[in-house]
């Protein structure tokens, strides 16, 4: 489907999130894994691994995933909790998928253990970062990742927005945690979704752009709050609501 600015406007991607923000499509998106655990407790945490190694082909992101799944086990928490740093980057070793390896996993679930032990999940820990009169979640999330990284260098597993960073599968993540609808399960209950920033990858930039809502021609944290800005004035309480349905043609290679 080739968009143009003529697309942009609430009919037609209300048009577009009927027919493609729907259940039989998960299963083309890492987003699957998360659906399989039950607990809220390790869905959320099994987001935050599956949204971190979202880049690349979509085949090599599922194997890579389901390698550290698999290393984890059915409780993902419960091995966080229970395995040592030592221990995580024993199991994790050897590990690769593209730029990120074992030890960057393995720093990212120590940091997950230190907000658990701390927090008593990621959820608590966001929102202790979050205010309500922050126009978006990108000043919690700056907060959240620092949190997370503890000063380890993590910066393309953990990209803080303080850099400039669109924060792309970051703000996947939110979106997945935070809004519930057919494709987006909602695990966290205490940040609104009008809050959520866009997602901006190379698929919603090049939609983007073909809809005229930036002329930026970087995809960093500037051109996503623009995005987002221009999602809000369609949908105030849910700027990220069409994300998944504006990918789905293109990624899937529908046609309309």
């Amino acid at each position: 489907m080739e968009f143009t600015p003529a697309h942009f406007n609430k009919k037609t991607l209300e048009k577009l999130y009927r027919r493609y923000n729907r259940e039989e499509y998960i299963s083309s998106d890492p987003l699957k894994f998360v659906y399989e655990y039950d607990s809220a407790a390790d869905r959320e945490v099994v987001g935050l691994i599956v949204s971190s190694l979202a880049y690349g082909r979509v085949a090599q992101i599922k194997a890579s995933v389901a390698r550290v799944l698999d290393v984890m086990g059915r409780h993902p928490v419960e091995f966080i909790r229970g395995t040592s740093p030592s221990g995580t980057r024993k199991k994790l070793a050897g590990f690769k998928h593209r730029f990120t390896t074992g030890e960057h996993v393995a720093g990212m679930l120590c940091g997950v253990r230190t907000i658990l032990k701390k927090h008593g999940s990621l959820e608590n820990c966001f929102f202790s970062c979050y205010r309500d009169e922050h126009e978006t979640v990108i000043p919690a999330l700056e907060g959240f990742v620092a949190e997370m990284s503890g000063g380890n260098e993590l910066k393309f597993l953990l990209p803080s927005p303080g850099r400039g960073s669109a924060c792309k599968r970051l703000n996947l993540y939110l979106c997945w945690m935070v809004r519930k609808d057919n494709v987006c399960p909602g695990v966290w209950s205490s940040i609104p979704a009008s809050a959520l920033v866009v997602p901006v990858d190379t698929h919603i930039h090049r939609i983007s752009l073909a809809m005229g809502i930036t002329t930026r021609k970087q995809a960093d944290l500037k051109t996503a709050l623009e995005v987002t800005a221009a999602f809000r004035n369609i949908c105030p309480g849910d700027p990220a609501k069409y994300d998944f349905a504006l990918t789905r043609p293109g990624i899937m290679n529908l046609e309309e």
